[in-house]
């Protein structure tokens, strides 16, 4: 697959390219790290001289997206720069880029990976997390789900497409759409958990995977209905749903994130028995907090045979305390706020790493090397503790959002991945 080879910003006045001597982005310990910088005109202006009004640009090198090692001032005078380092450890290097001439400044980021498959997450789960998680499960078990399914209009004239609640812990609800061929037959189970915020569902979610022969669910992260008018979620955003991520951050049996990881194993369980599932293929994908949740569910449903995750959140939580970019949730980053120790305990339990061990089957992860949002490092982190089959997609100049289709190879790939899930076949290598 094509990598994109460079990371840029652009400006009226210039357009600023940092790019890898290496298209993969992928290096080994102690390898000659090198960056070729070029200042450039805008396409439009005609000219191909370099932009004379850019002469400097100051630069910081960053271990694993948090810790300065090196920094200084390249002379672009000329329109280009040669940046050179290395890592003598498992991790990521972040290059920042500042622009010195003129009135406005641009920032430019670009990253690499040092030996990746050797990374590991800065912690070890706590000793009770497995018991912890057991216990969590036998007490949702112990409320029938009262699964209630409605048949709405899905759009499609060749499939099936259904409204799902169902009970969850606390008196909670579990909101999500259902979609299937029109066909009187078993079809491979597609599970789908979605990214943070807070706003509705869309049906093409489900019924363009269901025209592709899936049985696919997908469910809502909040206690919300899933289909309710913008300004319903608009609104809260601002109270019920208001910074969750904070909420019960201090208190394992009271972090938000419980309810949210209990509704993705009772999803699982009601695709894993309703009697149109084949009873072979099970698949959990998501993106960011969907990745997430795409960890967990594998690690805690044994019926679930593959997952595939977009730049995961939640992974190795407890990295800055070890020189590692904080990600979302941003845990690491409340304990700062709040001086409150325990935050960071709790998110031990909910670490997607901690759940990612549990996992026997094939995982399709990817991460891009300038998102700050789920920084790298911790990603592969979590990736690595896989115990099936892995296979990573590194982004190299995607930041979280994938702008200018930077996350294009990670979907491509997601692509062959599920077609040849959906027949039953192995995934063909790359």
């Amino acid at each position: 697959m094509a990598l994109a080879l460079a990371v840029t910003a652009a400006s009226s006045r210039a357009q600023i390219v940092a790019t890898p001597q290496k298209k993969s982005g992928v290096y080994e310990l102690g390898e000659k790290i090198i960056w070729q910088i070029e200042v450039q005109r805008p396409k439009d202006s005609g000219s191909t001289k370099p932009a004379a009004e850019v002469k400097e640009l100051a630069y910081v090198l960053k271990r694993d997206g948090l810790t300065p090692y090196k920094d200084g001032v390249l002379d672009v005078s000329g329109g280009k720069a040669t940046l050179e380092t290395s890592l003598d450890k498992p991790g990521s290097v972040l290059l920042e880029l500042l622009s010195k001439g003129g009135a406005k400044q641009d920032k430019v980021l670009a990253g690499v990976l040092v030996a990746p498959e050797k990374i590991q997450p800065t912690t070890s789960p706590p000793a009770d997390f497995d018991d912890f998680w057991a216990a969590k499960i036998k007490d949702l078990e112990a409320i029938p789900a009262n699964a209630q399914l409605e048949a709405a209009d899905g759009g499609q004239p060749d499939i099936e497409y259904f409204k799902l609640q169902m009970d969850n812990i606390n008196g909670s609800r579990i909101y999500g759409q259902l979609a299937k061929p029109k066909k009187d037959r078993k079809f491979p189970a597609l599970l789908i958990v979605q990214w943070a915020g807070v706003y509705r569902l869309q049906k093409p979610w489900v019924t363009d995977r269901a025209k592709q022969g899936w049985l696919t669910l997908n469910i809502e992260p909040h206690d919300l209905p899933f289909d309710k008018p913008d300004e319903f979620y608009q609104q809260a955003s601002k109270t019920s749903q208001k910074d969750y991520t904070s909420i019960g951050s201090s208190d394992r049996e009271k972090s938000y994130f419980l309810r949210m990881y209990l509704s993705c194993y009772r999803a699982a369980e009601y695709l894993a028995h309703r009697p149109d599932w084949d009873g072979k293929t099970l698949v959990v994908m998501g993106t960011s907090q969907g990745g997430q949740q795409s960890f967990v569910t594998a690690g805690l449903h044994p019926k679930v045979t593959a997952m595939i995750a977009n730049v995961p959140a939640g992974c190795d939580v407890t990295g800055p305390k070890a020189g590692r970019a904080a990600g979302f949730p941003y845990w690491a980053d409340q304990v700062k706020w709040t001086k409150n120790e325990q935050i960071l305990k709790t998110g031990q339990y909910y670490d997607a790493a901690n759940f990612a061990r549990r996992f026997k089957g094939p995982a399709l992860v990817s991460m891009g090397l300038i998102d700050e949002t789920c920084p790298p490092t911790g990603v592969y982190a979590a990736l690595n503790q896989v115990q099936g089959p892995r296979e990573a997609v590194v982004l190299v100049n995607s930041d979280h959002q994938g702008r200018n289709g930077s996350q294009g190879a990670f979907y491509s790939r997601a692509g062959v991945w599920l077609q040849a899930l959906a027949k039953g076949e192995p995934v063909p290598a790359k």
